[in-house]
């Protein structure tokens, strides 16, 4: 009898459990702002979504292939298309480093970056210039590189003081060049999560304050930016939600998808995204911890059916 009478008690405690645990995973992942904005995208037209990079139709054409070259086990973070060069850049923050990628994920070159600490965010700007984060000094650096440049040093160069904003290394993770605006964009990963422009005309100084940003974020943290050149729109990585999101020019999410294995295309879930960037064919790249490389293409685009 007693025992007929603690099983609903226990049953109780069980559901109410998992009901806690459901409350908890639905606001940390915002899996119900996912389930509105995938209900919204049903209702997008053929028009709109040409309009737009549209997530969904993406699917993964190469995956999980190991970064080679030099920068094995550094910890590659962020990824920045040259649409002068037609190649990628990513930087390292086990040992600092910036490296020169082909459009395939095979490793051009190795620039070691002196100075620098920790850098975690990278953007191609005009003539060369090439912006660098670290997280640990909070600080942005412009570099010039050309096809001869073997060494960069922060030595003879000012960096620009992104402030005390977030915790140690909770601070500014995402950098894009956007050249309709003539702005970087800059995403902190948390505390607060947050998106900020700083004012740039594609050159090696900066001046100005950072100025937010408006956006919804549906994510737990911000890994990496990247400004779609056809449409103006922004692409949102974050590492901890597994999750890629296209906000318009506005701040408002337009489409999403998720890096989990069985979906758009991918055999098993990205174990940790730390780099995005688009091309102007609307090609997007990826790298992810631990020294693994990705690319995704529209169906059309790859000739995928599903």
């Amino acid at each position: 009898m007693t025992m007929s009478i603690l099983r609903p008690r226990w049953l109780l405690l069980a559901l109410l459990f998992i009901l806690v645990v459901l409350g908890y995973l639905t606001s940390r992942f915002h899996w119900d702002d996912r389930a509105r904005l995938w209900l919204r995208e049903q209702d997008t037209s053929t028009q709109a979504r040409s309009e737009s990079i549209w997530l969904p139709g993406y699917r993964a054409v190469i995956q999980a292939k190991p970064l080679r070259g030099g920068i094995e086990g550094q910890e590659t973070s962020d990824l920045a298309y040259n649409p002068v060069t037609r190649t990628l850049f990513t930087v390292t923050g086990k040992k600092p480093l910036l490296a020169e990628l082909s459009l395939t994920g095979d490793v051009l070159r190795v620039i070691p970056l002196l100075g620098m600490s920790n850098p975690e965010g990278v953007a191609v700007l005009e003539n060369g210039n090439i912006a660098v984060t670290d997280e640990r000094q909070n600080s942005l650096t412009i570099f010039h590189v050309d096809p001869q440049t073997r060494e960069l040093s922060t030595a003879k160069l000012s960096s620009f003081d992104l402030g005390p904003r977030g915790k140690k290394n909770k601070g500014i993770e995402g950098i894009a060049w956007d050249p309709r605006q003539h702005r970087l964009v800059l995403g902190q990963e948390r505390d607060p999560l947050a998106l900020f422009s700083l004012a740039s005309d594609g050159g090696a100084s900066l001046s100005g304050a950072l100025q937010p940003m408006p956006s919804d974020l549906l994510m737990t943290n911000v890994s990496a930016l990247s400004i779609d050149p056809r449409t103006g729109h922004t692409l949102v990585l974050s590492a901890e939600s597994h999750l890629l999101l296209e906000l318009d020019e506005k701040g408002e999410p337009i489409s999403f998808i998720s890096l989990l294995g069985g979906l758009n295309g991918l055999d098993d879930r990205i174990p940790r995204a730390e780099g995005v960037a688009i091309d102007e064919q609307g090609t997007i790249y990826m790298v992810s911890e631990p020294d693994l490389f990705y690319v995704f293409k529209r169906e059309a685009q790859s000739g995928e059916g599903n």
